[in-house]
């Protein structure tokens, strides 16, 4: 298995506490090659999550590589979104402020 903890603690240290203001989402990440987790975003706060939420408002599914360079900003979520690398269900327009809560370093 593909340990995500660097990728994590990466997360969290880019976390914009700003733009999360008056939020309260869960952003599930389905990781093909890898260990699910998910994220709480909730009023300027981050909370880290091993496993997979009961009810997600947005669910990302992709391989670690892909995911990993979404993450941070090596590659384009909506270029690997549109040539199939990167899946997404819930709401998806949510999955789009991806960037502004976690700004390139």
């Amino acid at each position: 298995m593909t340990d995500n903890s660097a990728t994590l603690d990466r997360l969290k240290n880019r976390f914009n506490p700003q733009a999360a203001q008056g939020m309260d989402d869960i952003f599930q990440f389905n990781v093909t090659d890898g260990e699910d987790y998910y994220l709480h975003v909730q009023d300027g706060t981050l909370g880290v999550h091993n496993g997979e939420h009961d009810d997600p408002s947005v669910t990302l599914a992709a391989d670690s590589a892909t995911l990993k360079g979404i993450m941070s900003g090596e590659i384009d979520g909506m270029h690997a979104f549109m040539s199939g690398k990167l899946k997404a269900t819930g709401n998806l327009m949510l999955a789009t402020k991806l960037s502004t809560l976690f700004p390139k370093e």
